[in-house]
């Protein structure tokens, strides 16, 4: 019968004992140099493995790993960490080659990359490193955003002029962000509250729907005030605009007006015979294809959300007034947006992951 061997004798000098009972003392020193020290100390005091484990707080292996490692090296041994695996399979090269990956054509008949897809193309990388990989780079691969980027020369001057008017509106003038929102559908559909199996409720409505026409809402919104003036139109053309216009004049007589619109071939006529009638209104265009520098777009965007989305008209007449109540009801508690950026940069989009 094998019989189990003897545990590895310590034996310390004084100096020894003096510098591993300081080690162990000490609060500044790492938790497992302390510990490593007080296996060393019981381990001369004549504990058995097992008994210094259950004191150092340990597994009998890790107290027998330290005990062997300081009798070979003594207390050069208690900073080893021997090797800890295998080299690394991955490198800054395998980093490379996935995003070189990402920049190239994606396989016929897919929509885009996926980590599977990445590792296959690769051959030799794990799907599993890739995701981790995407992970820490913050590449998202299935979000999507859509963008529009400017490509005016003159950004800078023209978004300045706009933001100018925004933080600092001349005194006693009118500032106004006017734009239309085309086409809105007055759509009819069946709506209720449903009793989920479950026990919720919540409000639907049916999938199919009835389509009666549409309305073209042109909106001038109040940069000072924070009101709203809007007008229902059939079409969008530059009459419609003048007649917009026209009102907006008539109402506020022998007052200077400026005005922020996108580049939409109404707005800017070549030849604006209209705009040299009318020498107290000043047009300002925002940049090509960065009309979200119109506050109108942000009230646009608040009349969807909490006015249309998920509301039902059996008529167009229906959604206007629908429309003109969501107006009068906002103007009530109205309150100006508050503009805090100064600067507007011409933001230009990478386009290369390896440029990340």
């Amino acid at each position: 019968m094998k019989s189990i061997p003897d545990a590895t004798a310590i034996i310390l000098t004084e100096e020894e004992r003096a510098g591993l009972e300081a080690l162990a003392r000490s609060t500044k020193t790492e938790y497992r140099l302390r510990q490593r020290a007080r296996i060393v100390l019981l381990a001369a005091d004549g504990l058995p493995t097992r008994a210094i484990g259950r004191d150092a707080g340990c597994t009998t292996g890790t107290a027998s790993k330290w005990r062997v490692r300081y009798a070979a090296r003594r207390l050069a041994g208690l900073g080893e960490t021997g090797n800890r695996g295998n080299e690394a399979k991955y490198s800054a090269e395998t980093d490379k080659r996935i995003l070189a990956v990402l920049d190239s054509p994606v396989p016929k008949g897919y929509a885009r990359w996926t980590g599977p897809l990445i590792a296959a193309a690769l051959g030799d990388v794990d799907v599993q490193y890739v995701w981790r990989f995407l992970r820490a780079q913050k590449i998202d691969l299935a979000a999507r955003k859509s963008w529009c980027q400017s490509n005016d020369p003159d950004f800078a001057a023209k978004a300045a002029e706009i933001v100018g008017l925004y933080l600092s509106p001349p005194e006693n003038a009118l500032v106004l962000a006017v734009d239309e929102k085309p086409s809105i559908q007055a759509l009819e559909r069946r709506q209720g509250y449903l009793k989920l199996a479950n026990g919720r409720a919540l409000t639907g409505q049916s999938h199919d729907y009835k389509r009666h026409g549409t309305t073209t809402l042109f909106a001038a919104f109040n940069v000072l005030t924070g009101q709203v003036t809007g007008r229902h139109y059939k079409r969008r053309r530059r009459i419609e605009f003048l007649d917009f216009m026209n009102r907006i004049v008539a109402a506020n007589p022998d007052r200077e007006i400026h005005v922020i619109l996108d580049n939409l071939n109404t707005h800017k006529p070549k030849n604006d015979r209209w705009l040299k009638k009318h020498k107290n209104v000043h047009l300002l265009y925002t940049p090509t294809k960065a009309s979200w520098l119109n506050q109108v777009e942000i009230w646009f965007s608040i009349l969807s959300g909490k006015s249309l989305s998920g509301a039902s008209f059996g008529s167009v007449a229906e959604l206007k007034a629908h429309i003109e109540a969501f107006i009068g009801s906002y103007n009530e508690t109205a309150r100006p947006f508050v503009w805090q950026k100064s600067k507007v940069h011409q933001k230009r989009l990478k386009p290369r992951f390896a440029d990340q």
